[in-house]
């Protein structure tokens, strides 16, 4: 599908291609004025048309009045665009009694797990504070027998492991809502598994591959992760030559030859999978599509993030992915 801007645009090059040069002057600027007065969202997309209409209705002439034709055409045509991308690309909120009171997601900002419970408690809109544990004393979640991340508390109840984390919220809010017949449940059920078991092992012998890239992957995470200043320096220095290292014996472990190859390839096969679908789960995304997802991420401004956008077809798919989780539903603290 494209995407409603890019439709409008179209539109409106084709109408102005088809009237007179003083009409299409004419329109030009009537469609200017619009654009910088009338796009406020308070009142909606008809306020915007109650202030155009007069305006169009000022204008005399023939050729104006075809421009007015045409132009009012292209408008509606463009709010159309604008109204199927808004909802094919809408987040999807449960009733609000099924929404938690009390949501807390104890995570490393940088962590692919953390990352993947983020973008489900985002696409689904449930707000939720975060605490951001220190990797070295740990000592936000002391309180628990569970010393991973990530963990999450719902009004009180703690789930551990983001997969596990992801079906029992989705028990807690989806009840009834989800209608996907058996085929699709395996598919999504299949993909989520593979997130799990290769695709989140392909990452560390990327953001890790040489020093340079270390650096950077450590910057990101003393940048964002919960450090005292002494801390930032010595984990990015000596966690970034560690890492490094840990990067190798990780290539041996997963049988991993070439470490950006076997991203492109893990990036390839995920767009083979959705067949020319918009997402996985069909017009709008599942939950192996908010997997996917999540755990790339934290890599996707990384140079290794960057070169699989540029070297694979992923990256479409990635957009709009971006405009259907949206923004975050993180509270501020």
């Amino acid at each position: 599908m494209r995407k409603a801007p890019t439709l409008a645009s179209a539109l409106l090059s084709r109408s102005l291609a088809s009237a007179s040069p003083a009409s299409a002057a004419t329109v030009r600027s009537c469609f200017l004025q619009v654009a910088l007065y009338g796009s406020s969202s308070a009142g909606g997309p008809h306020a915007s048309w109650r202030w155009f209409s007069p305006l169009l209705d000022s204008l005399r002439g023939d050729s104006s009045r075809a421009a007015y034709l045409g132009l009012a055409g292209v408008v509606s045509a463009a709010a159309a665009a604008t109204a199927v991308s808004q909802e094919v690309y809408a987040k999807e909120p449960p009733p609000p009694e099924l929404v938690p009171k009390d949501v807390v997601l104890y995570q490393y900002e940088a962590c692919p797990f953390c990352n993947k419970v983020k973008a489900f408690l985002d696409y689904y809109d449930i707000p939720y504070k975060v605490v951001e544990v220190n990797p070295l004393s740990k000592k936000e979640i002391k309180w628990s027998e569970y010393k991973k991340v990530p963990i999450l508390m719902v009004d009180g109840e703690q789930l551990v492991d983001s997969s596990d984390i992801i079906d029992k919220m989705g028990e807690k809010i989806l009840k009834g809502k989800r209608t996907t017949v058996d085929s699709e449940d395996d598919e999504e059920k299949k993909w989520r598994r593979w997130v799990d078991n290769h695709l989140v092992h392909v990452l560390s012998p990327n953001i890790y591959r040489n020093v340079s890239e270390a650096l950077e992957s450590f910057d990101y995470i003393t940048s964002n992760g919960n450090f005292s200043y002494t801390e930032k320096i010595s984990v990015k220095y000596a966690g970034a030559a560690a890492m490094y290292f840990v990067s190798k014996n990780l290539k041996k472990k997963y049988n991993i030859t070439d470490e950006r190859q076997a991203l492109y390839d893990a990036a390839e096969t995920w767009v083979s999978a959705l067949n020319g679908r918009e997402f996985l789960g069909g017009s709008k995304p599942n939950l192996a599509d908010l997997a996917v997802f999540g755990v790339l991420r934290p890599i996707r401004y990384l140079r290794s993030g960057k070169d699989m956008v540029e070297h694979t077809r992923i990256g479409e798919w990635y957009s709009r992915m971006e405009s259907a989780v949206g923004d975050s539903s993180r509270m501020k603290a």
